[in-house]
Formats: C-alpha cells, structure tokens, sequence
C-alpha cells in the first residue's frame, strides 16, 4: 500500500474495529488490504501492509533508533522494570485488589464483568493481555459457588486472549476443608477445584493459609503457599501481652500454633475437641497451663463462630486471666457475630483476605489487618523469579 496523500482520512472508531482509509481523488482500502494492529507499547497504532517493509523496533523505552531519547518516567521504588505484568480482580474483594496495585505500583487491568438477567457471568478484558504476566486477584469467599465460576470464567477469557502466564491469586481457598475422606461416600472437594482451575488456564497459583498443607499435592501446576503468621505476630508482639500462651484450637492446628508461639517465644497449649457435625463441636479438655496466663487462640478459619466461643469459655473455666482469638479468614457466617459479640473474647484479629460482613464493621472486638504488603511482595517476586520463601525468614 502506497501513501498517496495526507492521512486526514485516518478515522478510529473502537479498537476491535478496522481502521477506514479514505484518500480524495485517491483509492479505497478493504479490510484484505490493511489492518490496523495495537501496539503493546503504550496503545500505539501500528499499519501492517502487504508486502511493505516492517515498522521500526521500537526499544525498551519506546523510542526508534534516531529518534532523540525521551526522558523517562519515574516509577515507584517497588514497580516492576517490565510493563507487562498486570494484575486484574474479579468481584468478591476488590478493595484488596486495590491496595496490592497500589503497593505494586501498577493500575488495575481494566474489564468487564456483568451478568445476564438468569445469573449467568459475562467477563471481558477491556485491554491487550497477549504476552503478559498476569495474576488474577479472587478469592472464593460467600457466595462460593457464584465467585468459582466467575475466577474460572476470568481465566478461560484470558487463556483464550493470549497471556503468557495467569497466576491465580487465592488469598481464600473455597472448599478446603473438604480435603479427605473422613466419612463414606464423600467427594474430595478440594481436588475438584483444583483440578477446574488447571482445567481452566492456571499455570501458577498463589495460596494464603491452606486449611491443610497437603492441598498443595492437588495441583498439577506450582503452588506458593503464603501465611499470614507475619502480619499476626506483628501485631501481637507490639501488644505485648503479658503471660501469654497460644493456644490451638484442635489437634489439626498444633503445627500453626507451634510456629506462631516459637516466634512470640511464649508457651503451648492445645483444646481437645470432638466434632459432632459440620459445624459442631464439642469442647472436651484443655492440655497444658493456662491459668493466670493470657491466651490467644490462633485458627485459619473463623466460620460460624461455635468452636471459637467454647474454647474461649473453656479456657476462662480453666482459670485464664483474658482471652484474645486470631484468624487469617474470617468468613463469619450465619450467627458468628452474634457470637462473637456476646462471648467473653477480648478481641479477634482477622486479615483481609474475605470482606468482613457489614454487620462486623460496627463491632468494636473484631480488628482487621491487611496482607495487601504481604501479597504484593509474593507476586513481584513471583514475576521477577525470585524467591517467595524469603520473605518468611
């Protein structure tokens, strides 16, 4: 294709459209003739011509040998030096989002994601993924069902767009109590989705606080598993709460406990619990010292509240002087509130991994910490292929 005259004719209408050429006294041009590709750089407009001679490279800085060199632009210290990472967000957490794109220093991707009259999801990317890093920020929280399908949508749409890579943000993972056979005839849920997010266009997940470890091994693809035992322990430590012991829950937990009470550098101990049915249980007897000690009852989950409360009751029957509870996910559903208002708990610290209910906003006993730092640093370090480990020594 020659260049007859001026490009007044350029006309650009929607970046999925084809740009018209319109030359007077010249020729027209059909979509065989030209078309107008996105560049990755900065959105420019590139013209692929039949049988003409390729557009200059353009450099890292965006710029065509023997062009004067720009100046450029001041990023923020902890930005990635490759602009192509992006970072995109379903709908059950966004504030989390934000605040990882702000520490990152990178803007959220932009899309769409609505909803037919029936329920069903409709998600679009609104920008060029092809050759990205990309993570996808979405944790399955209330409704699970509803936020599953809307993560397996999202990454479906940019498989199918062409990313180099999607890592899948999970700072809560749905069904991961559901991780073994403990009664006849049950599906290993936990599994399943793993499999679906594979099945789906994973190639990466990114994990907060695994109900068990042993998930890892449901996946085909490379799992970092964070906690959120720093952001914790550093609030406790500023406490300073004298006599302190933690304490776990159940026999499940002693592992976290451990770990959290050797940082602290305060004693052990351990409830001894029965579980009667899905949500409840019962409390049977403490193991170890508690009277006239501070206690902090440390749990993944905090989910209807029941287990909480009892143990809380029976460690003050025990003789403790105050009760303090932590949990990376409050999911407080049906009456944990309530619970949690009425008890004799001193306070419960929670992340942000889940939106906290707006009834628990009012309530002066739950406190909420951010993990947006702590999820922020995994994913540089994830795009950049350094280690994630590190940031737990």
């Amino acid at each position: 294709m020659k260049n007859t005259g001026s490009q007044q004719g350029l006309v650009k209408t929607t970046q999925q459209e084809l740009f018209k050429v319109n030359q007077p006294g010249g020729f027209n041009v059909n979509e065989q003739d030209a078309t107008a590709v996105l560049s990755p750089i900065q959105g420019q407009v590139e013209e692929a011509e039949t049988g003409s001679q390729p557009a200059p490279a353009l450099s890292d800085k965006g710029q065509s040998s023997g062009q004067p060199k720009t100046a450029e632009k001041k990023r923020a210290p902890r930005q990635s030096e490759n602009k192509r990472m992006k970072i995109f967000c379903g709908s059950s957490n966004i504030a989390l989002c934000e605040e990882i794109c702000k520490f990152v220093g990178v803007p959220m991707g932009e899309s769409r994601l609505q909803r037919f009259s029936d329920g069903e999801v409709h998600f679009q990317l609104l920008e060029n993924v092809r050759g990205a890093d990309v993570f996808l920020v979405q944790p399955t929280c209330y409704p699970v069902d509803q936020h599953l399908v809307e993560l397996l949508i999202m990454m479906d749409a940019l498989k199918r767009a062409s990313a180099g890579r999607i890592t899948v943000v999970m700072p809560y993972y749905g069904y991961a109590r559901q991780d073994r056979k403990d009664r006849p005839r049950v599906a290993i849920t936990s599994k399943l989705v793993a499999d679906l997010l594979t099945t789906a266009g994973a190639n990466r997940a990114l994990l907060v606080d695994l109900h068990a470890a042993q998930i890892q091994g449901f996946f085909n693809i490379p799992v970092d598993h964070l906690f959120a035992s720093p952001v914790l322990v550093s609030y406790f430590r500023d406490l300073n709460l004298p006599d302190l012991t933690v304490v776990s829950p159940d026999a499940g937990g002693v592992e976290r406990a451990r770990f959290f009470a050797k940082k602290l550098d305060v004693p052990l101990a351990i409830v001894d619990k029965r579980r009667t049915d899905i949500n409840v249980t019962e409390v049977m007897n403490v193991i170890g010292d508690v009277r006239g000690r501070t206690c902090l009852i440390l749990d993944d989950i905090i989910d209807t509240a029941g287990t909480l409360v009892k143990t809380a009751d029976a460690l003050l029957d025990q003789g403790a002087k105050e009760v303090y509870a932590c949990a990376t996910h409050p999911v407080l559903s049906g009456p944990a509130i309530e619970r949690i208002r009425e008890s004799r708990l001193k306070q419960v610290v929670v992340t942000n991994t889940i939106p906290l209910r707006p009834e628990g906003h009012g309530l002066a006993k739950i406190k909420v910490l951010s993990i947006a730092g702590l999820l922020g640093r995994a994913i540089e370090s994830i795009h950049m292929e350094t280690s994630v480990s590190s940031l737990f020594n």
